[in-house]
């Protein structure tokens, strides 16, 4: 894409052009949708570099609209936003791929710096052309192929969400070294919030449960008390 374009599904029409205000000053085209139909053809219509998805909405509601982009090849950031009172669609949210979330009301400024976030890692990755690129990490019995990102345990694949995938192959690619809570919200998600950790631990245990056979005993991922966590499985080939 030549211009760096977000899609804003919101069906509340005060939030979405406060949102679009704001985030207008980071990017350079902002559009907004105001159900969820219309949200989900714009956004499998054309390539975004992020999606700022409300869950509640007329029509499809945001959690179909996630499944959906998700179904398809190519990547895009989406960030959630959901009520207080949602905490099960949040976790329904992040089971389906979506990357991050904030809870309404939010802070403006804490948006914006979720959205920046977004927008550094998605370039960092390369973007739309990043699936032509990224080396296969083998392990024992666990191989992660960046391009497709997809993951094989024991010759089965591994449905992760785009932010647990994002957090194994962070830790595969530093293997041995041990990493806090505030660093991996500062490398996976981009941004250190103090009183953010909870988001950390909600992604590493899903994360976990799907890899590790024996939760007392981690094959993968180690947790090192006091400190945080280390991915201690050897890579075969190097």
């Amino acid at each position: 894409m030549s211009t760096n374009q977000i899609l804003v599904v919101e069906d509340e029409t005060d939030i979405a052009e406060l949102i679009k205000l704001h985030v207008s000053e980071i990017c350079d085209e902002v559009t907004i949708a105001n159900d969820g139909d219309e949200g989900l053809q714009l956004a499998l219509s054309q390539e975004w570099n992020a999606i700022i998805l409300d869950l509640r909405l007329p029509g499809k509601d945001g959690l179909e609209i996630c499944r959906q982009i998700r179904g398809e090849k190519k990547y895009v950031p989406i960030l959630m936003l959901t009520a207080k009172s949602t905490e099960l669609d949040r976790v329904l949210g992040l089971e389906l791929g979506a990357d991050d979330y904030l809870t309404k009301p939010f802070s403006v400024m804490e948006l914006v710096a979720r959205v920046k976030a977004l927008l550094r890692r998605f370039d960092a990755a390369g973007g739309y052309a990043a699936a032509d690129s990224g080396e296969l990490l083998k392990f024992e019995n666990l191989s992660i192929a960046p391009e497709q990102r997809r993951v094989m345990l024991n010759g089965d694949e591994v449905e992760l969400t785009a932010k647990e995938f994002d957090l194994l192959y962070f830790f595969a690619s530093n293997p041995d070294k041990v990493f806090n809570r505030s660093q991996l919200l500062d490398q996976v998600w981009g941004y250190g919030h103090d009183g953010y950790e909870h988001t950390v631990n909600s992604h590493m245990n899903r994360l976990r449960s799907k890899i590790e056979k024996d939760s007392s005993e981690s094959q993968f991922i180690k947790t090192v008390w006091g400190v945080g966590y280390q991915f201690v499985a050897k890579r075969l080939g190097v």
